[in-house]
Order: structure tokens, then C-alpha cells, then sequence
């Protein structure tokens, strides 16, 4: 099927389904249960990209650019751009130690519920079998449908199956390459180097203009209909339970495209019985019709819809690279509490390496959140958030990309979640050790139809510690009977009248 069959695939199916390609049609379509009980997923970013182990997963957009450091480590590396280009780094794509099975075994022993692999990134090459473009990874470097791979894995072990498209950003992504002699020119490669559409607006090393750009604009019709077709595609042959874009849809171009996307999606579940979101950034979706997201950062309040965060372990790279610092399992652990307690789920990213293996850094953060939601995974999983998400000193800012900017939470930093009839308070800190913990946001007051009135008070994982608790004007004290310490937060299960 090529694109102008999807093309008229799409309308077939979105004139015949329950779904309209109209905010108000798209606006009726429910979160899945799935999705809000899931809390915890899995992001791949895996790819061409990851060859050259070096600088991130942008590497294919700053090799072409001249003034790059990108740039000039691919020409001593590889070779003059003359002769050689990203294309070539395909058949160094051997992925020769890749498992899908393993990965998926370390998964869900990190607690994960859902995997995100990344179908197709910036740089144009597919990571799964595809009729609408020979640049795939089952006809090119591995020859193996990975994708395809993951997807039976994740469904062996548990793990709701689904995937990214980041291909939007693809319309100007090689466009450095077009300022001098390069492969980019060569008209025998555009249909993998795309339009590479090189305007003074899209000049900048990440061009955010969502505005001049227009469907009017070179080749953009062309682009936009050929990610139509070629999501609709991927969304056909796996089937994926979520379909995550970054954030370039969020130009105007794509909006009447967004929606017949949207609509052909969630038809095309209605027909599979299957319950399916789409995550979006910014403003890309009107809220109801998709899952907001937001990039290496969180939202400071409750956001009364379910939201997901998706981050890294890395800090400065989605891709594997050499230089990779990574996060801390404990930290992370700490934002998971967090973002769960505002009604959201945590995506967090590793980068495999290009031979298929997962580092032993990133293993052992997995393993870290594992161990610790192995203990206290019922005050996460399939809850939802209470009247206020905690308390605390800690603020977190707000917005994309301040992943790494809060401050270390304290003792008196508290998050809640509630499920049928529990309401678990996470101790964000307890590295100093405590022997009594102040809820403020659980006091007495006035009004006792308004109070939490628990009958019993237990440590998860601490069974052995007995909690006494008091419920005060001023706060609902729990008293420890010895020192609990740790370096992940504490759970208190709060049983209620």
C-alpha cells in the first residue's frame, strides 16, 4: 500500500467509524483504565543514532551542520562528507546482541507496566517493517523486524505493547547538509533524507517555529500526508496501546492531520476492542482529546486528567552515548512519588547500546525502583490522588527540560495517593532517620466530615515497626516505635474508618 491508498484508507475509515477527525468527536474518546492504573513505563531510544555513540540522539542533525563538533567528529571518524553521510552508518547498525526477551525481563523487574519503543526518530530510518519507505531496520542494518520483536516480548511478560513517532521533526531535521557537497543533495537518497527543507527560520539547532511554517510551505503537504500514512501504517501492523509524539506536531501544518490521525486511531481500536491513548506536548491536542505529556520536567499541582512525564536516566543524552551521566535510582524513585501524587505516570528513557545491550548503569537504576516498588508498589499502582498531592517545603518548578533542577526533598516533604479506602502517605526523606512524622494536610479541624480518621497506621516493608498516630488540630502525628531510616521514601499505610 503506498500513501495515497492510506490516504483514502484513512477517510474510509473515519467515515465509516464512531470517530470524527473534530475536537468534539475526539474529545468523547476515555483514558484508558489501563493507562491510569499503569503509573510506571518504559521509554527506547534506540537507533542509527546510537553507532556513534557520541554527543545524543540529535547526532544526525549536527553532523550536517558544518560549525559542529557533531560535524567534525564524523568526518574523522567515518570519513569526508564528500563520500560518506548518515546512510552509511546503517550497515554498522548490526544490533548482533539484541534480546527483546532480556530487555523485557529487566523491565519488569524495574516494576514497569507499559514500553514505549521508539518506531521512528528524527532521522527518517523505521524501526520496524514498513511498505512506504526501504530505509527500515528489516530491510537495512539488523534485517530484523525489532519492533515486531519487542512487541512479543512485552506481551510474554506482561507489558502493554506501545510506541513513538517522532518523524514530524523529520522535514527539516537533515537540512544542514543541504549548505554544502553532501549526500542530503544526492537526489538517489531523498526519500530517506526527506525534504531537509533549509529556511532561515528552520536554521537554528533546534528550530521551534511553529508559525511561518505553514502548509503551504516546500514540500510540507507532501510530509505531512506521507507521516499520515506512514503512522496510520505502524499503528496497523502493531497495534500499540499508546502512540507518543514529540513535539514538533505541534506546528499548524499538522493540526487537520493530527485529528484524522486521531480519529483513524481510535477507530481502528474500536474495531480491536482495545483501549489506546495518544501523548502529546504543548498544545498539539485540545485537552480530552489525548494524554498531555510533558518533556524532562512535571507539573507543580494536580492536574485533574491523567499526564505523564517522560525523562531520562541519562542526563544529557536519550541515546546511549560514551559520556552518558546518569540519574540516580533513588531520585528518580522520588519523582515517581511525585508525579503519581498530581495524578500522572512516569516514562523513563534508556538508550541502549547500537550492539542491542543495556548499560550496566542503566540496568542498575532499573533494578533500584524495582526493588523499591516491589515493597511499596500498592501505594502507586491503581491508585489516585488525594484532595491535595502532599505537602512540604520542596517546590518543584514547573514545565520542560528542569528535570535536574529541584532541590533534594526533606523529612517534611509528604506526597499522598488514595485506593479504596487507604490513603498511603510517602516520607519523602528518612536518611537522617525519624522517630515522628507531622501530617499537616490530615489535621483535626473543624470539620470532622472533612478529616481522614484512620484505624490503623503500618510502614510497607517495616511490618515490624509499630505506628502509633494521634490525630491532632494541627496535624496527624505518627510516632515510630524505633528509628526508621532509608534512602528511598517511606510508605504509611493509613487504613480508614
Amino acid at each position: 500500500m503506498n500513501v495515497s491508498e492510506y490516504l483514502k484508507k484513512v477517510d474510509e475509515v473515519n467515515e465509516s467509524g464512531p470517530y470524527r477527525p473534530e475536537w468534539e468527536s475526539l474529545c468523547g474518546h476515555e483514558t484508558p483504565a489501563w493507562f491510569r492504573k499503569a503509573k510506571f513505563g518504559i521509554f527506547i531510544h534506540w537507533g542509527v543514532f546510537s553507532v556513534p555513540e557520541a554527543f545524543s540522539e540529535w547526532y544526525p542533525r549536527h553532523m550536517y551542520r558544518a560549525d559542529s563538533p557533531e560535524h567534525e567528529h564524523f568526518r574523522k571518524t567515518y570519513g569526508d562528507f564528500s563520500r560518506m553521510g548518515y546512510k552509511d552508518l546503517i550497515p554498522l547498525f548490526t544490533a548482533e546482541k539484541f534480546d527483546a526477551e532480556a530487555w523485557m525481563k529487566l523491565f519488569k523487574e524495574a516494576g514497569a507496566k507499559y514500553v514505549v519503543p521508539v518506531a521512528e526518530h528524527h532521522d527518517g530510518f523505521q524501526m520496524y517493517k514498513s511498505e512506504l519507505s526501504r530505509w527500515n531496520v528489516a530491510e537495512m542494518g539488523p534485517k530484523r523486524d525489532t519492533l515486531s520483536e519487542l512487541r512479543a516480548a512485552a506481551e510474554k511478560y506482561g507489558l502493554v505493547f506501545c510506541a513513538s513517532s517522532h518523524r514530524a521533526e523529520h522535514y527539516w531535521f537533515m537540512n544542514g547538509g543541504r549548505e554544502y557537497e553532501s549526500d542530503v543533495n544526492d537526489p538517489a537518497y531523498d526519500d530517506f533524507y526527506g525534504p531537509a527543507v533549509l529556511t532561515p527560520e528552520l536554521k537554528a539547532w533546534v528550530p521551534d517555529d511553529l508559525y511561518s511554517v505553514t502548509i503551504d510551505s516546500p514540500r510540507m503537504k507532501e510530509h505531512c500526508e506521507n507521516w499520515l500514512a506512514r503512522t496510520c501504517e505502524l499503528v496497523d501492523r502493531y497495534r500499540p496501546k499508546v502512540v507518543y509524539f514529540d513535539w514538533w506536531i505541534n506546528n499548524g501544518a499538522f493540526r487537520p492531520y493530527l485529528k484524522k490521525f486521531a480519529a483513524y486511531y481510535y477507530n481502528r481500536a474500536e474495531e480491536w476492542g482495545e483501549e489506546v491513548t495518544i501523548n502529546y506536548k504543548h498544545s498539539a491536542f485540545v485537552p480530552d482529546a489525548a494524554t498531555f505529556d510533558v518533556e524532562r520536567g512535571q507539573l507543580r499541582e494536580i492536574n485533574p486528567r491523567p499526564w505523564q512525564t517522560d525523562t531520562a536516566i541519562a542526563c544529557n543524552s536519550w541515546s546511549y552515548t560514551a559520556d552518558n551521566e546518569f540519574k540516580d535510582g533513588r531520585e528518580i524513585v522520588c519523582d515517581l512519588v511525585d508525579i503519581v501524587s498530581k495524578n500522572g505516570c512516569l516514562l523513563l528513557n534508556v538508550g541502549p547500546r547500537a550492539n542491542g545491550e543495556i548499560c550496566e548503569e542503566e540496568a542498575k537504576v532499573l533494578r533500584t525502583i524495582g526493588a523499591w516498588l516491589k515493597v511499596n508498589g500498592e501505594g502507586i499502582y491503581d491508585t489516585v490522588c488525594w484532595k491535595v498531592y502532599g505537602e512540604g517545603p520542596t517546590q518543584i518548578p514547573e514545565g520542560q527540560f528542569s528535570d535536574t533542577s529541584r532541590e533534594p526533598f526533606t523529612s517534611a516533604d509528604i506526597r499522598y495517593t488514595y485506593r479504596r479506602g487507604i490513603l498511603y502517605a510517602f516520607v519523602m526523606s528518612a536518611k537522617e532517620g525519624l522517630e515522628e512524622v507531622a501530617l499537616t494536610a490530615l489535621r483535626g479541624g473543624d470539620f470532622p466530615a472533612e478529616s481522614v480518621c484512620p484505624v490503623r497506621a503500618e510502614i510497607l516493608g517495616m511490618e515490624d515497626v509499630p505506628v502509633t498516630f494521634a490525630q491532632e488540630r494541627d496535624a496527624l502525628r505518627l510516632r515510630f516505635g524505633k528509628k526508621v531510616a532509608s534512602d528511598t521514601p517511606v510508605c504509611v499505610r493509613l487504613t480508614l474508618r
